[in-house]
């Protein structure tokens, strides 16, 4: 069988595993790597190259940069600083899914979903809006701005990574923004105006699938809760925690009313999702004592080395019967409880709650006393990564923009900033070694690295030339503009079933082989490529989508009857705007 007859039997086995998923998709792109090297269709210098190509270090560069972002706090203090300033909630909310559309299309948009969807459902009950009209518009709007600039999306990158081996110069950082502001903008207005009317009107089942703790945390001199009352402090309305209760000295207020005025030194009796709690202790200027005391005991400070974890107590435990205090948890095992959870509700403060079997404590400490926790509790997850430092917030804003800056202007080539960015990011403790090889998607990584090897085959060995010879013949009576709307079609079709990257990295030596076989220019029908993989709406299998799709009790003909309309207006836009940018 002759080389060219294997890697086309190898391409139609990838694009059925791709799209049946019957494996990962990174196993998938593993296997193909090694047929390509066992039939030697390729040798392992070129087969490996993509693992050390500049895109696959940039992808995983930006991967860790965003994930600093995270972990200083800057992403969600941007939503809490919109929420904030709501008046008219209704417009608010749309100022906010302007500002994902904004923040997507320099970051992950799942992350930014991620971390966007409590705020945007907390404007959604202010504003009596249905959080199924919001939470879709939510991840849609972090899709559209993935398609402004070159780092909007994974896919956008291992596009412009693809590019130079097929001869033609990477995409410019704000290239796509031609057409993917344009695209983004009819988007919104889709969003604001039609989406609605398309959308049910169902309630979020958000707060429902996130445990409650009680949390005892200090108000600290320089608070913005000092001197505010209850309800224009704004802890329930804006930051999703209920006051249960509140000590001043030896004095203590249960349930107090929304008149109750917070003083310097009061300790909340606070009580909410983890990730709310979380956020209030950053943000809000308020103290946990016993972490303060635990941290100080042990000689640390909070960083690396400081694990943050939910633990179940199990029968037996020398906490059973006691409060936190009366059973000298902090000097038993060197750790803090920064709250804890139990089913029903109850208007006790944390410091006052006798412990019983099945209630969940979050415990805080070093890595090694977690681990010595023993066979009486039982660790439920690891939730360090959910933790923000935003006193590390302009340094990590700074980093991250000035890898961008350096990048879009050309001064460093992108690569180079990003990975000089990540350096210091670690020097300067802003993300652990751990955590940052924690945060790099490895499957997409993968994906990327072996069918950019594929890409040097299909090219070496004619089948390139064979393939887009076959299509070019059929799909030449269309003209360029038919090449174009055909081509973006088949590359929406397939994302539905595979990953966006995938489906770039399998259309792209495909247009571009038959676009040049016709006497065409293929940059606009990369152009196209890119775009129509970036914006995936038609079901919820975008990892965006399926953020939103529980909290907003969607089923799966929503985003069909949604996405539909919004996948035809990004068409239509494109085959527009794309001939008159980058002509045929």
């Amino acid at each position: 069988m002759d080389p060219v007859t294997i890697l086309l039997v190898l391409f139609v086995a990838a694009l059925v595993l791709f799209a049946t998923e019957w494996l990962p998709v990174d196993v998938t792109a593993l296997g193909l790597l090694s047929a390509l090297l066992l039939f030697g269709l390729l040798d392992p210098k070129k087969a490996f190259a993509g693992f050390g190509s500049d895109t696959v270090l940039t992808l995983a560069g930006l991967f860790i940069l965003t994930r600093v972002l995270l972990r200083a706090g800057v992403i969600e203090w941007i939503g809490h600083a919109l929420a904030r300033r709501a008046r008219n909630a209704t417009v608010m909310l749309r100022a906010m899914l302007a500002t994902v559309a904004g923040v997507s299309s320099l970051t992950s948009n799942t992350a930014t979903t991620a971390v966007f969807l409590p705020v945007v459902s907390g404007l959604s009950r202010r504003a009596g809006i249905p959080a199924s009209r919001s939470l879709m518009p939510l991840a849609f709007a972090s899709i559209l701005g993935g398609t402004i600039t070159v780092i909007g999306t994974s896919t956008n990158l291992v596009v412009s990574g693809a590019l130079p081996a097929t001869g033609l110069r990477p995409l410019g950082f704000f290239e796509l923004a031609w057409v993917g502001v344009p695209v983004a903008i009819i988007g919104m207005l889709y969003l604001f105006f039609v989406a609605p009317r398309l959308l049910p009107a169902r309630e979020a089942q958000l707060e429902d699938t996130l445990r409650a703790y009680l949390a005892d945390l200090t108000v600290a001199p320089g608070s913005p809760l000092i001197g505010q009352s209850l309800r224009d402090s704004g802890l329930g309305r804006d930051h999703g925690l209920t006051v249960v209760a509140v000590r001043r000295e030896e004095q203590t207020w249960y349930a107090p009313g929304a008149d109750f005025v917070i003083q310097e030194g009061d300790t909340l009796a606070l009580e909410g999702p983890t990730g709310r709690i979380l956020a209030g202790k950053t943000n809000l200027g308020v103290v946990s004592r016993s972490e303060q005391k635990m941290l100080a005991a042990e000689g640390v400070t909070p960083g690396a080395s400081v694990r943050l974890v939910e633990a179940v107590v199990l029968p037996g435990s020398p906490l059973l019967g006691r409060t936190l205090r009366e059973s000298r948890f902090r000097e038993r095992y060197g750790l803090s409880v920064l709250a804890l959870h139990r089913r029903e509700r109850t208007t006790e403060r944390l410091g006052q709650m006798r412990v019983r079997v099945g209630d969940v404590l979050l415990i805080q400490g070093q890595a090694e006393k977690v681990a010595g926790l023993g066979d009486r509790f039982a660790v439920l997850g690891d939730l360090t990564d959910q933790q923000s430092d935003l006193k590390k917030a302009p340094l990590a804003l700074l980093l991250f923009l000035g890898a961008v800056g350096l990048g879009a202007t050309g001064v460093l080539p992108l690569g180079v900033a990003v990975v000089v960015a990540v350096a210091l990011s670690l020097a300067l403790r802003l993300i652990s070694p751990e955590e940052a090889y924690g945060s790099v998607e490895w499957p997409v990584i993968v994906l990327v690295a072996c069918m950019l090897a594929f890409g040097t085959a299909f090219e070496e060995t004619g089948a390139a030339r064979v393939l887009t010879g076959a299509v070019s013949g059929v799909l030449e009576p269309l003209g360029p503009y038919g090449l174009l709307g055909a081509l973006f079609v088949v590359t929406v079709a397939l994302t539905q079933p595979m990953s966006n990257q995938a489906a770039a990295l399998v259309m792209l030596p495909l247009a571009i082989g038959t676009a040049k076989a016709l006497g065409y220019d293929p940059r606009p029908f990369v152009i196209g490529i890119t775009v129509a993989a970036s914006n995936s709406f038609i079901t919820p299998l975008e990892p965006s989508c399926m953020l939103v799709y529980g909290p907003g009790h969607y089923t799966f003909m929503d985003f069909v009857r949604v996405g539909a309309g919004l996948t035809l207006l990004a068409f239509a836009v494109s085959m527009l705007v794309i001939p008159l940018v980058w002509p045929f």
